[in-house]
């Protein structure tokens, strides 16, 4: 028999459910920056593209299984930089999250490989999903090519990754820490890479990467085609920029700070056990199918799921004290709509492509702004509307 929910019971069962430390007063002071209501899908069709990927100067496999991904009208991102890489320059890109600039490198770099299959290409990203992730789309961009990738992240076999490098393949995409590991192990020479890819900067410089940066800059060769990708470029990114890239042709598409089909409201809330009985019942409403949960600390998260899997919701978490098989695990099977819920740290929050995610709550409020943006990017992407919802006391 099917139990209901009491918010007396609720009380009384989860008294000791945790919040996570308030955030700054700054922030609690400014919850109207949470509520846009007036939203509205943005559209390609306000940008005019030049291309097609069809009239891209690349191999014709690479066309096809571009066409099998579906992909016809290149995005904003895409349609101004693949150009340029095409013709080697170093490139500077910013643009807003979810508007495929993982395509735009990938696409000009395997056909660099395929022109030259000596050429080596490194990829670094701040986290362990992102590189996962954009390990998949590199496959299905190189499908029959001959082309091979390793994925060097913490939290798994190093024993696999070195097995896998000693294979030579055209594409290592790390994380910068394990990176500098295996550079110091001298198990990577950074000087067979010809091209290098720095993406989510502004990401890696938020949880501390800057020294690992630096040290992996100062071990590639000086002569490489360089890209740069970030949302921001401040003081620190500048740095780099002038480091690492050489005449660099700046391509900047974003608009705005958050998608415009996002639309965003606040839920106050006077303590803890209120906040959740909430969420119990917004999460038994049908529009709420493929919802991504924010914590800010990793204990929080996972008891917010355990609550949540208590009360009969298909939910599970992310966070960094879970291994790598697990992380891998619930990410997929929320991809893949056998989660309703995934509840997450601010691993999450940066470069991961989840589609038709139906809403994002901040169950505790961001750090800052700035992390508010990234969070509610995961929904509204690829021209769709999405709901972001912030839990205020």
């Amino acid at each position: 028999m099917k139990r209901s929910f009491s918010p007396h019971s609720f009380k009384n069962k989860y008294r000791g459910l945790r919040q996570s430390r308030r955030s700054p007063a700054s922030y609690k002071t400014h919850s109207e920056k949470y509520i846009n209501k007036n939203v509205e899908v943005q559209t390609e069709e306000k940008y005019r593209n030049t291309h097609i990927f069809s009239d891209f100067d690349i191999a014709s496999i690479l066309k096809e299984n571009i066409t099998a991904r579906g992909y016809k009208i290149p995005t904003p991102i895409q349609d101004k930089s693949i150009p340029i890489i095409l013709e080697g320059h170093d490139l500077i890109g910013i643009a807003n999250t979810g508007t495929g600039k993982t395509a735009a490198f990938l696409v000009p770099l395997i056909n660099k490989v395929l022109n030259k299959r000596d050429e080596k290409v490194l990829i670094i990203v701040p986290t362990r999903e992102l590189a996962m992730q954009i390990d998949e789309e590199l496959k299905a961009f190189a499908r029959s090519t001959g082309i091979f990738s390793q994925v060097c992240i913490g939290g798994a076999n190093i024993n696999a990754q070195i097995s896998g490098l000693s294979g030579n393949p055209g594409f290592v995409i790390a994380t910068p820490g394990r990176l500098k590991d295996l550079i110091n192990r001298g198990l990577v020479n950074a000087l067979t890479f010809s091209s290098v890819v720095l993406d989510e900067v502004d990401r890696m410089l938020d949880i501390g990467f800057i020294r690992d940066i630096r040290f992996i800059i100062s071990h590639l060769p000086e002569v490489r085609q360089s890209l740069f990708f970030s949302a921001t470029i401040d003081r620190d990114a500048n740095t780099i920029v002038q480091t690492f890239l050489k005449d660099p042709v700046t391509v900047s598409t974003k608009v705005g700070q958050t998608a415009a089909g996002v639309e965003q409201d606040i839920i106050k809330v006077n303590s803890n056990w209120e906040k959740f009985e909430k969420l119990y019942f917004m999460l038994k409403q049908k529009e709420f199918s493929k919802v991504l949960i924010f914590g800010r600390t990793k204990r929080g998260v996972e008891g917010l799921s355990r609550s949540l899997r208590k009360e009969g919701f298909s939910a599970d978490s992310i966070h960094s004290n879970k291994s790598q098989s697990q992380r891998i695990r619930a990410l997929s099977q929320f991809k893949g709509d056998r989660l309703q819920v995934l509840v997450a740290t601010d691993i999450a929050a940066r470069g991961l492509d989840i589609e038709a995610v139906s809403h994002v709550i901040n169950y505790d409020e961001p750090s800052t702004y700035n992390d508010y943006i990234h969070r509610i990017g995961r929904t509204g992407r690829a021209n769709r509307q999405g709901k972001a919802l912030t839990f205020v006391m």
